[in-house]
């Protein structure tokens, strides 16, 4: 009991410490807008420092496959997150079509969209985007049904579940890697950095919006 405490508090601190990252690293993606604007920024260092936010994420996801090993289920609903977090959560992160969407809302492109308009994508990159989005919600209809079925098995074949799931899991923050990079490879090196900024914004909100109804509902 006391090594799955110790196990879980690795997993919180993993956590906490990738978000203050974001933070620091909304901070660095918006002065490289400004200075871009400025043209003090070129398109090799635009891309350097797309490269640097994509490696501190492909970090975060090794540190959370390691730490899954050992114990899977704080991935699924971990404690450490509020209620609003946890329920945007899909197989122990946001669905990567997610990533997709959040372009649509910054070009204006979703007509509900309330975020101000960024990216001007041409329609070479409009095509190229439909067609991403469509690969990747089929993968993860994959995953969803591949799922279902090994949490129907888990309550009689528990251990040998466990490592399965381990694995999915793993696997769908492979693929949330795999689309990121190829939006990245879509987009132009601003863009990128626009569209970053724009998806560290949304997620330390919906922290913030999370921890806010938290606190109204354990007032009343």
């Amino acid at each position: 009991m006391a090594n799955s405490s110790s196990d879980r508090k690795k997993e919180e601190n993993l956590y906490n410490s990738w978000m203050n990252n974001q933070q620091e690293e909304l901070k660095e993606l918006q002065n490289g807008i400004v200075r871009a604007r400025k043209n003090e920024l070129n398109d090799d260092e635009l891309n350097e420092l797309l490269r640097k936010m994509v490696n501190n994420f492909q970090e975060y996801a090794n540190g959370r496959s390691r730490l899954a090993r050992v114990d899977i289920s704080p991935f699924f609903a971990p404690t450490w997150c509020t209620p609003l977090e946890n329920s945007v959560l899909w197989i122990g992160g946001c669905r990567p079509s997610s990533f997709i969407r959040l372009i649509y809302a910054l070009s204006g492109i979703e007509i509900e969209s309330h975020i101000a308009e960024y990216l001007q994508l041409s329609g070479k990159q409009i095509t190229m985007i439909d067609k991403l989005q469509r690969q990747i919600i089929l993968e993860e209809r994959k995953f969803s049904s591949r799922l279902a079925s090994l949490q129907e098995d888990v309550v009689d074949q528990p251990f040998a579940m466990a490592a399965r799931i381990y694995d999915a899991e793993r696997e769908v923050d492979e693929l949330r890697m795999k689309t990121l990079k190829e939006i990245l490879g879509i987009l132009t090196p601003i863009q990128g950095v626009e569209y970053l900024a724009g998806a560290k914004r949304i997620r330390l909100c919906l922290q913030q919006w999370g921890k806010k109804r938290e606190q109204e509902h354990n007032s009343n």
